[in-house]
């Protein structure tokens, strides 16, 4: 089943907004870890509890950095009538399956079989 158009501006409305609270939180990140840069800690345990928290703070923005990429993948899709197609099988991927996850591009049928693939590979 095909998504009609009242569906279609929903998901992009959504995934606009999505990118918008990415990229406001992710300026804020960079705003503070600048600041927290310029903080010199005497303490050696400070400096690496910092550190730390700094690191596990980049993963996230890269995350972040990662998924504003697919959301924006995902918009181009809509503009070009391809969202919420599947990418590997051609079908129609499930509006549930969109409504949880919109940046996708697998049903769930072929994510489950790449999911399976993979766990083979490492064992």
């Amino acid at each position: 089943m095909a998504l009609n158009k009242k569906q279609l501006a929903e998901f992009e409305t959504q995934l606009i907004d999505w990118k918008a609270e990415l990229e406001m939180g992710q300026s804020v990140n960079v705003q503070s870890m600048t600041e927290l840069e310029q903080t010199s800690f005497p303490d050696p345990t400070d400096q690496a509890s910092m550190e730390t928290d700094r690191n596990f703070d980049l993963r996230i923005k890269d995350r972040e950095r990662k998924l504003i990429k697919k959301i924006d993948q995902a918009i181009a899709r809509i503009k070009d009538g391809e969202f919420g197609e599947c990418e590997s099988c051609g079908g129609d991927i499930s509006v549930k399956r969109l409504h949880a996850r919109p940046v996708t591009t697998l049903c769930i049928e072929c994510k489950t079989a790449q999911e399976q693939e993979e766990r083979t590979r490492l064992d």
